[in-house]
C-alpha cells in the first residue's frame, strides 16, 4: 500500500489528479505532495511503512499542492457549466473545487493543435489535455495495446497515438480505455458532445463568447463551480444511469449505460465490476447502436403466401400454440426441436429447456454451445467433474505460465487477454501460444508453437508423456487427488517426441522448451477455445488438456486451471441452466430416474425419459423426414450451423418454423411465424460469464416497438398450451431454477444487486466458489480422473488433392459473431466494413494475389467470393476467413461439412480443405482506413515521467518518491533533484 491509499482508505481528503486506482501511481500531476521526514514528496508512491508521520496539512505541502493544480489549470480551460463532462465525476473540476481555488497563478493558454475527430467513437482535444498520463497509462500498462504516449520533447507536450498520426490512422483499437480514465473533457466519447447537458449543445462560437464573458464578470472561480454543481445536478434528472452486462463475448463486462431517453450517451465502467474493473473493448464500450436500429423487429409476423403481414401477439401467439400442438398430435413430441439461445438471460433458457420438456414433452433442445465449447464441457465433466472454469480470470492473471491453445483471446476476449497482457509485460508471466496464425497474443508469446491443423492432441500428449518421463509431475498430487494413473500411462506410449514432431511438424526443441516451461512454473492456468474444440477429436483434445493439468497438478490451487474461453456473453448459462438433450439444469442427467422424479415433482408433470436430438442431429432429422417443426429462440442456425446450404436445404422441408429474433435474419427468411424479442438492454435477468460468475443485468431501456422480453413470449405461448404459469419478474423464475437444481441452490437476486456476482456451484447459505476442486472433486472418493485419449485425423486430410488449401475460420476484434449486431453500429462497420480472406505472403506472390484480389474459395460443400489481404499472420496454404460478414453469401459455413465431434457432435469447422480461383487481379483493399492492423504501434513502459522531470522548463516540486525519501533523484541532465 501507498501512503494515498492509506489516506484515501482512513477517508482522508487529498487532492490527487493523475492517480487512479486502477492504475497506479503515474507522478505527472504533483498535486497529491506531503510532507515526511521534513521533505516534500508524492504520496501516491510513497509506500507506507508503520510509524510514518504524514504532515498532509503543512504549510509548504499545501503550497506545493496549489502551485502544481494551477500549472494543470495552465492546461486546461475551465468552462464547467457548458462543458459536457460536468456530470459530477470530473476530477479536474471537483479538485479545484474542493481546494477552493479562487484564481490561479498562470492564465490558460491556447496550444498550436487542432482538435482530432478522426475516430468514430472518440475525440482528443489537446487544448483541454493537462498531460497527466492517465490514458496513456491505460494503453501501456493496463489495455496493453500500447497505442499512446506524451511526445515530451515538443515545445508544447501532448498526447500522441502511434508514432504521431491521427487517431483513425493508428493501430488504436477503440476500446475506450483511455476515454474512462480521462480526468476532464480532453478525451470524450462523441455519443455525449453536445447531449449532456442542458447548455452543452450550443454552437462552438457562441460558446467561446459565453465562456470569455463569464470569465471577464465573475470575481473568482468559486460562483462559477457553484453554478456548474447546480446545471451538474440538473443533469441528473435527465441521463438515466443503469447497470447492465456486455451482451457479447463470454468474459462478462458489465458497466453502466447513460441514457437519454432512448439515446446512449455512454457505457462508463466501474472499478466495482467483478470481471473488468474500469476495462471495456471496442464492442463493450461503443456498440451498441444496434438496439435503435430500423432494422428491429417490431411486430410479430406470420407468412402469408410468399410474404409476411403483421400480426398482433395474441394472433400470432395462438397460431403457433395451434400449430406446435397440431403437429404434436399428428407426429408424437420428438416431431418439433427446440434451439435456444446464448444471447437470452439465464431465466429465459430456463424457460425454453422447461417448455420443450414440460409443455411439449419432449428432450429435443439444444442451444449454441454445440457449436463450440460442448468438447470443452465433456472434457472437463469426465475428467473433474464440472462443466466450468476451474477457477477464475484473476487465477489467470496470477499464473507463472499461462498456455493458449487454439485461441485467439485479443480479438475473442479482449479484456481477459488485457489481463495476460499486463500479467506478461508488468510482472514476468510466461507465455505459450499455440496456433495456426500468429496473432497478437502469438506475437507476445515467448514460445509459439505453430501445429499442422488438427494436431494438438498430439503435441500436449506428448509433452505430458515427456513431463512423466523426467520426472516433473506431481506425484504427491497424483497420489492424493487423482485416479486412472496406471490405466493413463501406457497409452501415451506411442507419443514420443519424434513421433508428435512428425505429425504436427512442432521440432522436437519446441516440445522440449514447452515441458521446461511447464516445469518451472509452479502456477499453470491452459486455456483454449474453438481452434481445439471444433474437430472431430474437440473432446479428445480438451480431455488431454485436463490430463496435463492434472499430471503437473495445476489444478485446485490459486493461477492455476483449464479455462475453455466461452464465446458468447451466456454461452456458459445456457448450458448450466439444462438446453441440451441428455441433461437438466446443473447437468444433471435426464436418464437418471431420480433426477427426473425431481422434476416431475417441480413442474408437476411427466417427463420424457429418452435423450433428446441435439442441433446437429435435428438437421439430419429434418432431411431423414422425422423431425417436422423447430422452434429457434435467437439463433441464426442456418448461418451459424456448419454447412450452410445443407441446412438451409432442410430448413426448407419443415412443416412450420418458428424464429424468434430481435433482427430479420437470414434464418428468418425460412420462417412462417417471426416473433420480435428484446435485446439485453430492454430486459432483467442474469448472465454467466466463461468463469461460471453470474452477474444481474437491469433493463436500460422500454422494449422497442411490440418487441418484448424472450421469458414474457415463452410464458405466453407456454399458457396457451396448457402451463398455467404465472412468472410476474425473472427473479421468479430464477428463484424456481435454484430450488430445483443444487448447484444454483444459493442464487437469489437479493445476492446479485448491483455489482455484487455469483460463481457457482452456490450453497444454500450464499458461499460461492471462485476457485474449484480445493477440497477434491465431485467424484467417488473426491478423485479426479486420468483417461486415455485417442488421436482422430482431421476429415480434411483424406480430401482429393485439388483441395490443396486449409481454410482456417474465427472471429475478429470489431465483429461479434455473423455480425447481426455489430453491422449496425456505423461507427464498427466504418472500421471494418467487410469481410476478407487473410492469404500468407509466399501463397499470395505463388498464385499472383494482391491485397484487394476478388478470389473463390471452393469446397466440397460450397463456394464463398471475396477480397483478400496478403498478411503474415497466416503461414504457406492456409487461409483465414472471419466469421462475419455483412452479406449472407459470403458467410465460411457455406464451405464447411458435416463432420464433427465424435462426443458431442460439435462441427468440425476447423477442418476444411478448398481450392482458390483468382477472379480478378486488381481491386480495392478490403482492409479501409480506421483499421487498427493498419497501424505500427509504439509499446513504451508507461508514461515516462522521468522525460518531463528532465525538461527545462519543469520546475520540480518534490523530491522524486521513486527513490526512499531523503535521497535525492538525479534528473534526466544529471543534475540532482530537490525540494523547490
Amino acid at each position: 500500500m501507498t501512503v494515498l491509499q492509506a489516506i484515501n482508505a482512513a477517508g482522508i481528503e487529498l487532492p490527487q489528479v493523475c492517480y487512479h486506482p486502477s492504475l497506479g501511481p503515474i507522478e505527472t500531476c504533483d498535486t497529491c505532495i506531503v510532507e515526511f521526514g521534513g521533505s516534500l514528496v508524492r504520496a501516491c508512491s510513497l509506500p507506507a511503512e508503520p510509524d510514518q508521520r504524514i504532515r498532509t496539512k503543512a504549510v509548504s505541502a499545501q503550497f506545493a499542492r496549489k502551485e502544481a493544480m494551477d500549472r494543470i489549470l495552465k492546461n486546461h480551460q475551465l468552462y464547467c457549466t457548458v462543458c459536457d463532462n460536468n456530470n459530477g465525476n470530473c476530477t479536474i473540476h471537483n479538485t479545484a473545487a474542493k481546494m477552493q481555488i479562487e484564481h490561479q497563478s498562470y492564465p490558460f493558454r491556447e496550444k498550436p493543435y487542432e482538435e482530432d475527430n478522426s475516430n468514430p467513437f472518440y475525440r482528443y482535444d489537446p487544448d483541454q489535455c493537462i498531460l497527466c498520463g492517465r490514458c496513456v497509462e491505460a494503453c501501456q500498462n493496463l489495455q496493453v495495446s500500447e497505442v499512446l504516449s506524451i511526445d515530451w520533447g515538443r515545445a508544447e507536450p501532448r498526447v500522441i497515438w502511434d508514432d504521431d498520426v491521427a487517431i483513425n490512422d493508428s493501430s488504436c483499437v477503440s476500446c475506450g480505455h483511455c476515454v474512462t480514465v480521462c480526468p476532464c473533457n480532453a478525451l470524450m466519447e462523441k455519443s455525449m458532445l453536445g447531449e449532456a447537458g442542458i447548455m452543452t449543445g450550443i454552437e462552438s462560437s457562441t460558446k467561446a463568447k459565453m465562456i470569455d464573458f463569464v470569465k471577464e464578470t465573475e470575481p473568482g472561480y468559486g460562483p462559477i463551480f457553484a453554478v456548474s454543481e447546480l446545471e451538474s445536478a440538473v443533469r441528473e434528472s435527465l441521463i438515466k444511469k443503469t447497470k447492465t452486462v456486455c451482451t457479447y463475448c463470454g468474459v462478462g463486462c458489465s458497466f453502466d449505460v447513460w441514457t437519454k431517453g432512448r439515446k446512449i450517451l455512454k457505457v462508463e465502467p466501474q472499478a466495482d465490476a467483478p470481471v473488468n474493473g474500469i476495462s471495456t473493448c471496442v464492442k463493450g464500450k461503443f456498440g451498441w447502436d444496434f438496439v435503435n436500429s430500423p432494422d428491429r423487429l417490431l411486430h410479430p409476423l406470420i407468412r402469408r403466401g410468399d410474404h409476411f403481414e403483421t400480426v398482433s401477439w395474441d394472433e400470432a401467439l395462438n397460431y403457433v400454440a395451434a400449430k406446435l400442438g397440431e403437429i404434436r398430435g399428428e407426429y408424437g413430441p420428438n416431431a418439433i426441436g427446440y434451439i435456444s439461445s446464448s444471447k437470452c438471460t439465464n431465466e429465459e433458457n430456463y424457460l425454453m429447456q422447461k417448455f420443450a420438456r414440460a409443455v411439449m414433452n419432449t428432450n429435443n433442445i439444444d442451444n449454441c454451445s454445440r457449436y463450440c465449447q460442448a468438447p470443452a464441457t465433456f472434457g472437463l465433466r469426465r475428467t473433474m467433474g464440472y462443466g466450468g472454469d476451474t477457477g477464475s480470470i484473476t487465477d489467470i492473471a496470477q499464473a507463472d505460465l499461462v498456455m493458449i491453445v487454439g485461441a485467439n483471446p485479443a480479438e475473442s476476449h479482449p479484456v481477459l487477454a488485457t489481463r495476460v497482457r499486463r500479467a506478461h509485460k508488468k510482472h514476468g508471466q510466461k507465455l505459450i501460444v499455440s496456433d495456426l496464425r500468429k496473432n497478437d497474443m502469438a506475437e507476445r508469446a515467448d514460445l509459439f508453437i505453430h501445429p499442422n491443423p488438427g494436431t494438438d492432441l498430439v503435441w500436449l500428449s506428448a509433452v505430458t508423456k515427456y513431463i512423466v518421463d523426467q520426472g516433473w509431475h506431481d506425484e504427491t498430487f497424483l497420489r492424493e487427488k487423482v485416479n486412472g494413473l496406471e490405466a493413463y500411462l501406457p497409452t501415451l506410449e506411442s507419443y514420443t517426441l519424434e513421433n508428435a514432431s512428425q505429425i504436427t511438424g512442432i521440432p522436437t526443441e519446441q516440445l522440449v522448451q514447452a515441458a521446461e516451461m511447464i516445469r518451472d512454473a509452479n502456477r499453470l492456468c491452459i486455456l483454449w477455445a474453438m481452434g481445439v474444440t471444433q474437430h472431430v477429436g474437440g473432446s479428445e483434445t480438451s480431455t488431454a488438456i485436463c490430463n496435463l493439468l492434472l499430471v503437473t497438478g495445476n489444478v485446485g490451487r490459486p493461477g492455476t486451471g483449464a479455462y475453455p474461453l466461452r464465446g458468447h456473453n451466456n454461452v456458459q448459462g445456457a448450458g448450466d441452466f439444462g438446453c441440451a438433450p441428455d441433461v437438466f439444469p446443473g447437468y444433471e442427467a435426464v436418464a437418471n430416474d431420480d433426477v427426473r422424479q425431481r422434476y416431475e415433482r417441480h413442474w408437476n408433470v411427466t417427463l420424457p425419459t429418452e435423450k433428446g436430438l441435439n442441433n446437429h442431429q435435428m438437421v439430419d432429422a429434418i432431411h431423414e423426414g422425422s423431425l417436422k417443426a423447430m422452434y429457434l429462440m435467437g439463433e441464426d442456425m442456418t448461418l451459424v450451423d456448419a454447412n450452410s446450404n445443407y441446412v438451409q436445404d432442410a430448413f426448407q422441408k419443415l412443416e412450420f418454423l418458428v424464429v424468434q429474433d430481435v433482427f430479420f435474419s437470414k434464418t428468418a427468411q425460412y420462417a412462417d411465424v417471426i416473433l420480435p424479442a428484446s435485446p439485453s438492454l430492454e430486459k432483467e435477468g442474469t448472465f454467466t460469464n466463461t468463469e461460471r460468475r453470474m452477474q444481474r443485468l437491469y433493463q436500460v431501456l422500454d422494449p422497442l416497438g411490440e418487441s418484448r422480453p424472450d421469458w414474457k413470449i415463452l410464458m405466453g405461448l407456454a399458457n396457451r398450451l396448457g402451463a398455467n404459469w404465472s412468472y410476474q419478474h425473472p427473479s421468479d423464475i430464477m428463484a424456481e431454477a435454484a430450488a430445483a437444481a443444487g448447484m444454483f441452490a444459493g442464487v437469489r437476486y437479493d445476492r446479485l444487486e448491483g455489482y455484487q456476482s455469483l460463481q457457482w456451484p452456490v450453497l444454500e447459505d450464499g458461499t460461492d466458489s471462485p476457485l474449484l476442486y480445493q477440497d477434491g472433486f465431485p467424484f467417488e472418493g473426491g478423485k479426479a480422473r486420468l483417461l486415455p485419449t485417442q488421436f482422430f485425423e482431421p476429415v480434411c486430410w483424406s480430401d482429393p488433392e485439388e483441395f490443396d488449401l486449409h481454410l482456417n475460420n474465427g472471429r475478429m476484434l470489431e465483429h461479434f459473431h455473423e455480425g447481426n449486431l455489430t453491422y449496425r453500429v456505423r461507427g464498427i462497420a466504418e472500421k471494418v466494413p467487410t469481410t476478407y480472406v487473410e492469404i500468407s505472403p509466399e501463397l499470395a506472390a505463388n498464385r499472383g494475389v494482391t491485397d484487394g484480389t476478388l478470389v473463390r474459395i471452393i469446397s466440397r460443400y460450397g463456394a464463398v467470393r471475396v477480397r483478400a489481404v496478403v498478411t503474415d499472420r497466416v503461414s504457406g496454404k492456409e487461409l483465414y476467413l472471419p466469421m462475419n460478414s455483412p452479406k449472407h453469401e459470403e458467410a465460411v459455413n457455406y464451405l464447411t461439412g458435416n463432420a464433427s465431434d465424435v462426443n458431442t457432435s460439435t462441427p468440425a469447422y476447423k477442418e476444411v480443405s478448398v481450392r482458390m480461383e483468382v477472379l480478378d487481379d486488381k481491386g480495392p483493399s478490403p482492409i479501409k482506413r480506421g483499421n487498427y492492423r493498419l497501424g505500427q504501434k509504439n509499446p513504451l513502459p508507461g508514461v515516462q515521467v522521468e522525460l518531463k522531470w528532465a525538461r527545462k522548463d519543469y520546475k520540480p516540486l518534490v523530491i522524486s518518491s521513486r527513490t526512499r525519501a531523503g535521497s535525492p533523484q538525479q534528473s534526466g541532465d544529471g543534475k540532482t533533484k530537490g525540494a523547490d
